[in-house]
């Protein structure tokens, strides 16, 4: 439909001028032919030849143009402003003035009126001095996340009459990055966790002298100066010290995307697209948690149940893994790139059409479903911290988050208000902390009561 729209812009137009002198020209025409006069026929047939020429004058008046698009920033939070730089170049032999600019905005958004492009100057391969060129920029609010094109630029030629007009497309269309909103989120529960996961935090209170190293059989060629002679006595046969490999401390996401309009969930109207809320929300509850936790000094994994091989976006080469710097910019640009909104007529933003009963993102039965290396359990003694954030899930949803429980410590999950009771049950007999989040405002205090209750069962003797 867009580019419909958009090839409908080449086709010229009649100013208001243009259909008054039409109307007048045809109203001379009846009046001639009935008084016969010839001389107000002659004038009425220049009346109405006038607006066919200056529509074929602006039809076959292509500017060439070259069109560059920046964003500052590049990347913005959802609810806040871009700032739209353009540089218009000619690339033709004639001089363009009187031509208007607007450059197209995406759905959802309001994009900058019609305006006046101040006049190029002819194209100057020999000596540039600038003046095939001008500089125009705007400011855009992108209400939403998401991934939306801008551009690309339409210029509003005229004749020198002012009796037609038409639209020409200049330029390409440039993506601009929209992430999600970040609340800031309290430090108890990343303190609780340490930065080697519970169970090692807990193991450093309880044995505040234990240092890091563990002891093995001495091996043919380990240095004399590696070996561990308590250890030795204790096993009565030589052991050696070798340090544990702990690296960063490790966290995990699960987020829960339905990527299809199924019943109960909440939506609301953006022009053309519809906009699931809790969508929406669960995505902020992810970006929260997961810059929060980058931020603490954590290496954090994040992925959908349904596909927990993949990342949020199947093509990254990270595959769904975050670390500092700059992991927290990946992490929300995937989740402005995760599950495309879902359009009116049941296509998907990605251009794939929904089929009813079906769930997206590869989701396989639940007996077919095969708890792949990403969704082993780790064991009691390297379990880390596990976040699930739940929108609308299955029961083989909940049934593989039951069989990941033992391998986080703490487990807790968020969910929306369209989580049914039984999943809820579910998890809660597992022994996953199950904390409900209806709005974004609700996002800061969640974590806070969790970080307190998770802090208080961690410092118990």
């Amino acid at each position: 439909m867009a580019r419909n729209r958009l090839r409908s812009l080449s086709w010229p137009r009649l100013t208001r001028r243009g259909i008054a002198l039409i109307v007048v020209g045809t109203v001379l025409v009846g009046i001639s032919l009935w008084f016969d006069l010839r001389d107000v026929l002659l004038l009425a047939f220049v009346g109405l030849a006038m607006p066919v020429v200056a529509a074929a004058f602006v039809a076959l008046r292509r500017p060439s143009l070259a069109v560059q698009r920046t964003f500052a920033p590049g990347v913005v939070t959802a609810g806040e402003a871009t700032r739209v730089s353009l540089v218009v170049m000619n690339r033709g032999r004639r001089t363009l003035d009187g031509a208007h600019w607007r450059d197209h905005a995406p759905e959802g958004t309001v994009g900058p009126p019609s305006a006046l492009l101040p006049a190029l100057g002819p194209h100057e391969a020999v000596l540039p001095s600038g003046d095939d060129r001008v500089g125009v920029e705007y400011r855009l609010r992108m209400p939403r996340r998401g991934v939306f094109p801008v551009g690309p630029l339409r210029i509003g030629v005229t004749d020198p009459f002012g009796l037609a007009s038409v639209e020409r497309v200049a330029g390409a269309a440039h993506e601009v990055v929209v992430t999600p909103r970040v609340t800031p989120l309290a430090e108890a529960l990343a303190t609780a966790a340490s930065i080697d996961g519970v169970v090692h935090g807990l193991q450093r209170r309880t044995h505040p002298n234990s240092d890091e190293l563990i002891a093995r059989e001495y091996r043919y060629g380990d240095p004399l100066r590696r070996v561990n002679w308590p250890a030795t006595a204790r096993r009565g046969e030589l052991m050696v010290r070798e340090e544990e490999q702990r690296g960063d401390p490790e966290a995990r996401i699960l987020l829960d995307l339905p990527g299809d309009g199924r019943h109960g969930l909440a939506v609301h109207r953006e022009r053309d697209e519809l906009v699931d809320e809790r969508v929406e929300l669960a995505i902020e509850v992810a970006a929260s948690i997961g810059v929060h936790l980058l931020e603490s000094g954590f290496r954090l994994r994040c992925t959908g149940i349904a596909d927990p091989e993949q990342g949020l976006v199947p093509t990254a080469p990270y595959g769904g893994e975050y670390r500092m710097p700059g992991g927290d910019r990946l992490l929300l640009e995937d989740l402005a790139r995760a599950n495309p909104p879902v359009r009116r007529d049941g296509a998907r933003g990605d251009g794939r059409r929904h089929e009813p009963g079906r769930r997206d993102h590869g989701r396989r039965d639940a007996g077919e479903r095969d708890a792949g290396p990403a969704f082993r359990t780790r064991g009691r003694d390297a379990r880390e911290p596990g976040f699930a954030v739940l929108v609308d899930p299955e029961q083989a949803d909940a049934a593989a988050l039951v069989a990941l429980r033992p391998g986080f410590e703490p487990a807790i999950a968020f969910v929306t208000a369209s989580v049914n009771s039984s999943v809820r049950r579910m998890l809660e007999e597992a022994d996953w902390q199950v904390v409900g989040v209806r709005r974004a405002v609700e996002i800061g205090g969640a974590w806070s009561a969790v970080a307190t209750k998770t802090t208080a069962v961690h410092d118990a003797p």
